[in-house]
Order: structure tokens, then C-alpha cells, then sequence
């Protein structure tokens, strides 16, 4: 293939994909060149172009309307007429009456913008609607008129009900005037009018039905892997069916996100048989096993539900989620969530400070994450972990710190890939709706059209852009198991700070002590026992037995008296039949100290022990 710039700096790849194969190492390299080729289309074509984002400037932080409205003036270029003559042909073979565009993120707003346009030139009978991710957080306090000589309607959050009263709206024929919508900005007498005067509920998550995903042909599309990074691919490559465990967060407290918002703050989780019956409904449309669970941060008590009944339908699915690392991660449901087909979790770490966590109200701390991670990791699900620097109040120590913590992780092989983000204000937040509590300064602008992010100065004074060169490139080498004992002051440029970095003042050995410091516990009695290994050979001999246990990757016999030999033999057959109800320890406690001793005896014994490893789970 021609190479371009995107090839000047590529000595990563031998080791960088010895790890992901070469396979992988084929897709990045043809990343790479349509990269290449996506300059040349820029630099001679259409400025605006990208693959995946069309003219994302314009959507950034668009507090007023006026600059995207004198670009829609413009001639159309090359791209907006292959779009218009796609979109000219889906009218032309439906006939609609009403069209509802989604804009999920700013590199889809102005191609939304353009379509509307179109449609209102070509098309002025037909209806119009924007919703989507980008109106549910920065159209919320539109008050611009000129957006609705695109648009007819603004829709926000939930979009079933809202598109349900549109529906009926349009062919109804009634006035806007008169009409009971919910959600829904809309122009009236020139004013731009928010109507939510519906008193009809919202469908709860159990009513919505099915995702019908036959007609989404993935199969024309392309399968990119942008950088060397295995949760990035596990992202761009390949096709995955999208469901939600969950509305909204469970945790709902974290200071930097959007919880005053209802597609965070209202949380609504679903039945696990509705949503193993929706992954056997999609698998029959679309021949895929692999399932991306969307949600904010998937409920660990939900994800033990799920899993336990893809087990008892015996359902041969993959699937990863977004997660929080708290506690309820203990090693026996991550190994329950292997069985049932998770590969990967994503989750924020953020900080990887202490003192930060707890002002964000994460709900974890570092010593806890590295538990937790380290249970994913030995049951062979990948982690990625979502991190942050600049938030307000960090000092530059905190960074040199954050950073040591999130080199032992690597080093301590707990995480498998991460990524860095800068802080960023969003006006729906706790840190935005309070500034002042955070130490940080708003810089307010009059808003008409687009409010989400916020620049703001930090008390601190600190750049903490300076950072992020240095903690990206240290993070991508710690991905690929190289450079840990690099001094961490070398991955910055010191000409470009102010000040002195300082050596870390974590020591040394802080991710391997939390690592250390678990105790074996009894259970709790409402703690439910599972069994997920296959069903042990029973041999009785003169005055014992063995059961022979038989793994995928070993083999274990136990001699034992035949009392407790057949007691356990029992109930490892009834923990068996998934069908049936969930087994407490209490419920085994009670049986085996009927028969028996004290519980302890048995469960801190050899013979627990192995049976554990060969496939009884405390759940």
C-alpha cells in the first residue's frame, strides 16, 4: 500500500502486536492508510471530513447557533451531496410523513443540520425531528429560533413515548397549539417553546421490547483498529449487539458526570430472563453471539442474574460491559461471568488517588480497584480502565502520583489497557451546578443554542494540559509491558512546565500489599453457592471414597470418609441443576452441621478447597 505520514512512525508494531496477532496488525495497517487517504480528502476535498465524525468543530461547545447557521449557507460540498442523494432516495421509496434524526454526538450535528435542510427544500409537508445523545445534554435550555427553521421538533431523553406523541401528532393533523407533547421543544408564534404537558408515563424498560437489528447490515461496513490498544479493537472490530442491562446509573453519585440528567440519574434495571430472552432474540435475527452492554456502569448483582441464566439455558453467547470496581467483584463472580461469556470490562479508575476518588464520590478506592481488577484478570476477562488528570483541585503531585499507581497496575498485570482523559466541566454535573465547592472558576457564556461543556480556571492555577502527552505515551508503553522502571519525570518535558516535578511519594510496593492483604472469609449465610464444573466420578472403596473432578485444564482426586464423600457428592448434584431455585450457604451450613461439626472445619479444609477450583462458586 502507498504510505503516508501515517507510516513515518511505526517501530511499535512488531511488539506492540505480538500480543494482538496478526490479524489485528493487518486491520491497523489498513487503518492507517484509509487515515492517509482521509487527509488527502480533507486537504484537497472537504475539510470537514472524517470517517467516523463530519465537521465535529462546529458541535464543540456551540453555545450559540450563528456559526453553524452561516455554514449551512454554504455551498454543498462533495460529501453533502452523496448524503443528499442517499437521503433522496430513502424519501423517495418510504413516503413519509414524519422523519426523526439522531444525533448522538457533535460529529453528527451538522450532516443532521444538512439532511433537515434538504428535506425542508424538498419536502415541506414532512415533519422533522432531532433527537439523541447531543440534544439530551446540550439542548436542554435551547431558546434559538432559527434552529427550528430546520427542525420542527426537539425531543428529549427517552424517545418512545415522545415519538409515539409526535406519530400521533402528524397524523392527527391537530395544531401544535392544542396538542399535548412530551419532552419537545417546538417554535411557536416565533418563540421556541419547551411542551411537556403530557400526563402520560414514560414505558418502563421491561415494555420496550426487542432492538430490531436485522436490517443494520454491519456486514458492508469496515472493521477498524485505529491504535494498538486491545480494548480499542475489541470496540471498532467486528459486530456487537447493543442491549442495557440498565436505565441509567445504579452508583449516581460520581461529581463529574451528568447525574442530574435522566439518562444517568433515573436508573430502572431489567429482569435477567427479559434480557437473556432479548440476546436469543437478536442472535436469531443476526447470527451474532457477541453482545456490548451499553449501560453506564452494569449492576453487579444484574450481571450475576444474567449470567447464571445464559448458564442455565446453556446459551453460547460473548459479551463485555462498562462496570464500577467496587467490591461486589469478589473472584467467584468473575469467574461465574467468564463462564457465561464476558471477556472485558471497562471501568473508571479516574484519579487513582484517594483524596480525588473520594471528592468525586466514586465509591472505591485504589487498594480496592486493584482487587477487584486483579479477580477479572486471573479469570481471563480483560480490563480497561478509564483514567483522568486535571480534575479540579489536583495538584501536580497528585498527577506524579496518579500516574505511579497506574504503573503498578500495569506492572502488577491487573489492568490490560487504558486510556486518559482531561478532566472536562459539563454544566449538568455536581461540579458544574456547584463550582464554587470544587475550588473552580466558570467562565460563563450566554447560552441560545448548545450548554454541556464548560471552560473554567482551577484555583490551582495548573496547566494540566502540559500533562497529557507524557502520561499518554508512558500509558501506551506500560500497556505493552515495557519501560517501568523509566524515572516517571522522563515522560514529561520539562521545558514545558512552570515548576519542578517531583519524585512520586507512593512507595514502591503499594499495588502489591493491597494485592496481598485479602483474608479468606465464611461466607455469609444469604450468600448463594453455584456449581459450574462438571459433575465429579464417584468410587466407593472399602471404608472410604474418592470423587475424581475433572477441569478443562487439570484433574483432582479427593479420598474421603464416606459420610462426608457421599454429603458432598449430594450437594454438588443438586448446586448442579441450574433449573432449580439458588442454593444459601446457610441452607448448607445447616445440613452439613446436622450431620457433622462446625462448618469451619470443612470449609478452611484441603477438600473445599479443590472442590472450589473444580467449579463451586460463592455468590
Amino acid at each position: 500500500m502507498p504510505e503516508a505520514s501515517r507510516f513515518t512512525e511505526n517501530d511499535y508494531m512488531e511488539w506492540a502486536f505480538g500480543n494482538m496477532g496478526m490479524a489485528d496488525k493487518a486491520k491497523h495497517l489498513a487503518t492507517l492508510y484509509i487515515e492517509d487517504l482521509t487527509d488527502f480528502i480533507q486537504e484537497c476535498v472537504d475539510a470537514n471530513f472524517g470517517v467516523s465524525k463530519y465537521a465535529e468543530q462546529l458541535g464543540k461547545s456551540a453555545n450559540s447557533f450563528d456559526e453553524l447557521h452561516e455554514e449551512l449557507s454554504y455551498k454543498l460540498s462533495y460529501i453533502d451531496k452523496i448524503s443528499r442523494s442517499i437521503l433522496a432516495q430513502r424519501v423517495a421509496e418510504h413516503q413519509p410523513k414524519l422523519i426523526c434524526i439522531s444525533a448522538p454526538f457533535p460529529g453528527n450535528l451538522f450532516s443532521a443540520f444538512r439532511c433537515a435542510q434538504y428535506l425542508k427544500e424538498a419536502y415541506p409537508s414532512i415533519k422533522i425531528a432531532l433527537g439523541g445523545g447531543f440534544a439530551n445534554t446540550e439542548l436542554r435550555s435551547i431558546n434559538e429560533p432559527k434552529v427550528f427553521d430546520y427542525f420542527d421538533f426537539i425531543t428529549l431523553d427517552d424517545g418512545e413515548l415522545p415519538i409515539e406523541l409526535l406519530h400521533s401528532f402528524v397524523t392527527s393533523k391537530s395544531e401544535t397549539k392544542d396538542f399535548l407533547f412530551k419532552r419537545t421543544f417546538l417554535r411557536e408564534s416565533g418563540e421556541v417553546l419547551y411542551n411537556n404537558f403530557s400526563l402520560r408515563k414514560d414505558y418502563k424498560q421491561a415494555e420496550l421490547g426487542t432492538p430490531d437489528y436485522s436490517d443494520l447490515l454491519l456486514t458492508h461496513y469496515i472493521s477498524v483498529i485505529e491504535v494498538a490498544n486491545p480494548m480499542h479493537s475489541l470496540w471498532s472490530d467486528g459486530r456487537w449487539n447493543k442491549l442495557t442491562m440498565a436505565h441509567g446509573c445504579y452508583w449516581g453519585k460520581c461529581t463529574f458526570c451528568d447525574i442530574s440528567l435522566d439518562y444517568i440519574g433515573h436508573y430502572e434495571p431489567i429482569a435477567a430472563s427479559i434480557l437473556v430472552d432479548r440476546m436469543e432474540a437478536i442472535l436469531a435475527q443476526t447470527n451474532e453471539r457477541g453482545f456490548h452492554f451499553v449501560d453506564e456502569a452494569a449492576p453487579p448483582a444484574l450481571m450475576r442474574e444474567v449470567a447464571l441464566e445464559i448458564l442455565k439455558r446453556n446459551l453460547d453467547v460473548t459479551w463485555w460491559t462498562n462496570i464500577r470496581f467496587e467490591k461486589n467483584f469478589t473472584r467467584d463472580l468473575c469467574i461465574l461471568l467468564k463462564a457465561s461469556g464476558c471477556i472485558a470490562v471497562s471501568g473508571g479508575l479516574e484519579v487513582a488517588s484517594n483524596r480525588l476518588l473520594k471528592l468525586i464520590d466514586k465509591g472505591v478506592t485504589v487498594e480496592q480497584v486493584a482487587q477487584v481488577t486483579r479477580h477479572f484478570t486471573e479469570t481471563g476477562i480483560m480490563v480497561h480502565a478509564y483514567l483522568m488528570y486535571g480534575y479540579p483541585t489536583q495538584t501536580v503531585q497528585e498527577t506524579i502520583d496518579s500516574l505511579e499507581m497506574v504503573r503498578q497496575l500495569f506492572e502488577a498485570e491487573v489492568i490490560q489497557s487504558g486510556f486518559w482523559h482531561q478532566f472536562a466541566l459539563t454544566a449538568h454535573s455536581p461540579v458544574g451546578l456547584n463550582p464554587d465547592a470544587y475550588g473552580i472558576t466558570p467562565h460563563l457564556e450566554k447560552i441560545s443554542f448548545a450548554n454541556n461543556d464548560v471552560q473554567f480556571t482551577d484555583s490551582t492555577g495548573i496547566d494540566h494540559s502540559a500533562f497529557s502527552f507524557g502520561l499518554k505515551k508512558s500509558l501506551y508503553n506500560y500497556m505493552h509491558g515495557i519501560c517501568f522502571d523509566t524515572p516517571l519525570h522522563e515522560w514529561f518535558d520539562a521545558e514545558e512546565f512552570e515548576f519542578d516535578l517531583h519524585a512520586t511519594t507512593i512507595p514502591a510496593d503499594f499495588i502489591i500489599k493491597s494485592l496481598t492483604s485479602e483474608e479468606e472469609k465464611i461466607p455469609r449465610l444469604t450468600d448463594k453457592l453455584v456449581w459450574i464444573g462438571n459433575a465429579p466420578i464417584l468410587n466407593e472403596l472399602d471404608d472410604y471414597i474418592t470423587l475424581t473432578f475433572h477441569h478443562n485444564k487439570s484433574s483432582e482426586t479427593l479420598e474421603m470418609d464416606t459420610d462426608l464423600g457421599l454429603w458432598l457428592m449430594n450437594w454438588i448434584t443438586k448446586l448442579q441443576d441450574h433449573s432449580v431455585g439458588i442454593t444459601t450457604f446457610k441452607a448448607f451450613k445447616e445440613s452439613f452441621e446436622e450431620d457433622f461439626e462446625e462448618i469451619e472445619n470443612l470449609w478452611f479444609s484441603e477438600e473445599i478447597y479443590t472442590i472450589r477450583e473444580m467449579g463451586l462458586l460463592i455468590l
